[in-house]
């Protein structure tokens, strides 16, 4: 086949590139190594919010209060964009609003307020919340969103080319080699989660991977918002259908954690009376400095593009990704070119941490071991799977690939009773 851009991965931001340069008249095909949005579009509990934590306060402090206010343009434009988006819709889109609060560090609250107020964000505190314990309040964001992630995809995909079951092999040049053919691009666009070319931009050092935990208690009131802790151990809440969402737990992948434990403890304190009735996990792409990775795939693949670590914000990541690839596709100036970057300065401290972690567990004589770049293999008892810490790929225990970066299973995985 032959198009003018391929683009592989079929989670969001891979959809909503293909959606958008359809409307701007480029040919455009989709290939998907399973099933769109079988990987983390299926598992997010899709807030659609420019407020990403205490963001900017720490991009403030680490870039400067331009880098910051950009930051907040870019997602303030993605989350206008999904609101045309789903205009009609039937993908239970609600306005909300959505807090940061803490319990125990009122002045980092201040501190957030303090850097939104420089850059010309409105936002302001939030003293009482709904929640079932003590705070010291909230940084609120109001006119902010959920929704139903995959409802919404069934409302864009008519008239995309998808192929799914269609696992990128190897690449020459800008063409694709798959199980069934070769597709001959003139550009690509990788959104594959954690990007699947090891050789190129040096994603294996500048990303890690984090997994978090989910519960969905029923019957548990509404919480009325969008909450999310800032503190170490903070939980994330949202409602939807009769449902409380109650997020956590968060632990690099690969590493120790407690799984839904502490979700479940939580859930038993201050819920007694409402069952769990679903628990699923995440898993989200960690960068070096708090910014996605948007543009040219390196300097050294002028027609290879990328979007990936959408540190755990990946609604309006995704958006904002698809806004930008489209004007890079059709060569328009973006505001966000720079900022997004991929072969912008990795020189942060968390690329230390990636390397030396990386170098001891290389040197770790256990196995099994990872496929993607030989990690030695952790055993993940929550949910019975083999975890990498270097990069994040998981495998269940017969081996079957579970998550990227690897691209293959295990052979010969021990397995765990």
């Amino acid at each position: 086949m032959k198009t003018d851009v391929l683009i592989i991965g079929g989670g969001m931001a891979g959809l909503l590139t293909a959606h958008l340069l359809r409307r701007s008249g480029v040919d455009c095909l989709l290939v998907e190594a399973e099933r769109i949005c079988g990987g983390v579009t299926g598992n997010t509990t899709a807030k659609v919010t420019s407020q990403h934590g205490l963001c900017y306060d720490k991009l403030c402090r680490r870039f400067d209060d331009d880098t910051a206010r950009l930051y907040w343009q870019a997602n303030e434009a993605a989350l206008e964009q999904f609101r045309r988006e789903t205009e009609g819709m039937d993908c239970d889109w609600q306005e909300r609003d959505h807090f940061v609060y803490s319990c125990s560090a009122p002045e980092k609250l201040e501190a957030e307020l303090a850097a939104l107020q420089r850059i010309g964000v409105k936002a302001d505190f939030a003293a009482r919340l709904p929640l079932p314990f003590a705070t010291v309040g909230a940084v609120r964001f109001s006119h902010q969103a959920q929704f139903h992630p995959l409802k919404f995809i069934s409302g864009i995909v008519d008239g995309l080319r998808i192929f799914e079951q269609t696992p990128v092999r190897a690449f020459e040049g800008t063409t694709a080699v798959t199980d069934s053919g070769r597709i001959r691009a003139s550009k690509i666009i990788v959104t594959t989660h954690f990007p699947l070319l090891n050789k190129h931009g040096g994603y294996f050092l500048k990303l890690y991977q984090q997994r978090a935990y989910v519960l969905a208690v029923e019957g548990a009131g509404n919480v009325g918002g969008m909450y999310l802790g800032a503190d170490p151990g903070g939980l994330s809440f949202r409602n939807h259908q009769g449902l409380l969402f109650i997020g956590g737990g968060s632990h690099r992948t690969g590493k120790q954690g407690n799984g839904w434990m502490e979700l479940e403890r939580f859930a038993q304190a201050h819920y007694p009376a409402s069952p769990v009735r679903y628990r699923w996990a995440a898993q989200d792409c960690m960068t070096l400095d708090g910014l996605p990775y948007i543009g040219q795939y390196s300097k050294n693949t002028p027609e290879l593009y990328v979007a990936t670590g959408f540190n755990k914000w990946g609604m309006t990541g995704s958006m904002a990704a698809a806004m930008l690839l489209r004007d890079l596709m059709a060569d328009k100036e973006n505001a966000y070119t720079a900022l997004f970057d991929p072969a912008r300065s990795i020189l942060r401290p968390q690329l230390l941490a990636n390397g030396l972690g990386a170098m001891v567990n290389l040197a770790t004589p256990t196995r099994p071991r990872c496929p993607h770049m030989g990690c030695a293999l952790k055993w993940n008892p929550h949910e019975r799977s083999w975890d990498c810490p270097c990069h994040g790929s998981r495998f269940s225990e017969r081996g079957e690939l579970l998550n990227d970066p690897a691209t293959g299973d295990l052979k010969n995985a021990p397995l765990k009773r």
